[in-house]
């Protein structure tokens, strides 16, 4: 039976074997793609206790500021630290091949949310303001990637092997 996405996402960051690459893959890629995801929420939410969730959720930007800094200094003092880091990512998105990637139903269910609406005008509306999540999304992993000295292409192929479904 295959490992839902979702818990083998997670396992990868167990397998890490010290707490930089971990780190990396949790608040750098993760929690950092995570506050795209609130922020998004907290704009489409119709009801005002689901925007206030979210916003205080985003909260998290703690973590992913701690992890950036903890990483960026790690990296200067051990600029080998990079070739790992990149090897981590590499290494999540090589066990992750298998899976399904963002959920269908999740999917659906954020184009309706952004789309406010039933109508298929509304529903195309909100069908692009997902893809303008994840163009988001990929443009704060490329921008905290390069605070860790990776180059622009570099840091684009490295967000491109990000999980499918946003962890």
């Amino acid at each position: 039976m295959p490992v839902p996405t979702s818990e083998a996402t997670l396992q990868t960051l167990v397998d890490e074997p010290d707490f930089s690459l971990g780190s990396f893959l949790l608040s750098v890629l993760g929690e950092g793609t995570f506050l795209n995801l609130l922020s998004f929420l907290g704009r489409h939410v119709p009801d005002p206790v689901t925007r206030r969730v979210a916003h205080l959720a985003l909260d998290e930007a703690r973590h992913v500021a701690f992890g950036v800094a903890h990483l960026e200094h790690s990296v200067k003092a051990d600029p080998s630290l990079q070739g790992r880091l990149r090897l981590a990512m590499e290494r999540r998105h090589a066990a992750l091949s298998d899976t399904a990637g963002l959920n269908a139903e999740v999917f659906d269910a954020l184009v309706i949310l952004a789309a406010g609406a039933w109508t298929p005008g509304a529903i195309a509306t909100g069908w692009g303001k997902v893809q303008t999540l994840q163009d988001e999304m990929d443009e704060g992993r490329r921008r905290r990637l390069g605070r860790l000295g990776f180059p622009p292409d570099e840091a684009a192929d490295l967000s491109a092997l990000h999980t499918r479904n946003f962890m």
